[in-house]
């Protein structure tokens, strides 16, 4: 499959990398084509890399995924052209986080609304999914890197693009029944709240590499 990420950073370079490994075609989209950072990346990552602009990337991926800052998410996909995400899964990784005050950061959207909310407002033609923006990089795409199983969650009104998304997520090593459905895209409301309280945990526990565990009474 031809999937685009767009975003050069931690998040991209790991998603991308792993969607390599699993025999996709990749393009990671950034501002220029030149960008270091990306062209690195596909150096080291063979033929089925590749660089573009964000709008050259959002034209060639049958699936986008939005690895970018939060700050600059709506920014970038104005730069990538909206009319380029038109009858596609999009994979919002990003989180509304606002460090204009230092840390830890504060959320610039929440309670009444989401980035996501936003993003599909800004893109309205596109199945956008809210996942993954719950934990560290790695553990997206490696959850079995921690000794349980733990979930994740989905957030998005299209049930195709649901479905494609979860689909991806097994592809990384989410079981089945760890992939929790929330409901429509005003979902997303409550994981990107979760952040603050993810930022607090790392500090306690002094790393990352850490996801929740979801334990319910037995009927």
């Amino acid at each position: 499959m031809k999937i685009a990420v767009l975003g050069t950073g931690v998040v991209g370079q790991t998603i991308a990398g792993k969607l390599i490994q699993l025999g996709h075609l990749v393009i990671m989209g950034s501002r220029s084509a030149t960008n270091e950072k990306a062209v690195s990346w596909a150096t080291q990552n063979g033929e089925r890399a590749s660089v573009g602009t964000f709008a050259e990337a959002a034209t060639f991926g049958e699936i986008i995924f939005l690895a970018t800052k939060g700050d600059v998410t709506l920014e970038i996909i104005q730069q990538a052209k909206p009319e380029n995400f038109s009858n596609k899964t999009v994979i919002d990784i990003s989180n509304p986080l606002d460090f204009s005050n230092g840390f830890p950061p504060a959320l610039s959207i929440s309670n009444t609304n989401s980035l996501a909310e936003k993003v599909q407002k800004a893109i309205p033609e596109a199945y956008v999914v809210k996942t993954l923006n719950t934990l560290t990089a790695q553990l997206m795409v490696e959850p079995s890197r921690l000794p349980e199983e733990t979930h994740i969650f989905l957030s998005g009104n299209h049930a195709a693009g649901k479905e494609q998304a979860r689909a991806l997520l097994q592809e990384f090593g989410w079981q089945n029944q760890t992939i929790i459905d929330l409901g429509d895209i005003t979902t997303a409301r409550g994981t990107e709240q979760f952040l603050p309280l993810w930022v607090r945990l790392y500090g306690a526990l002094g790393t990352p590499n850490f996801n929740f565990k979801l334990v319910r009474e037995s009927k």
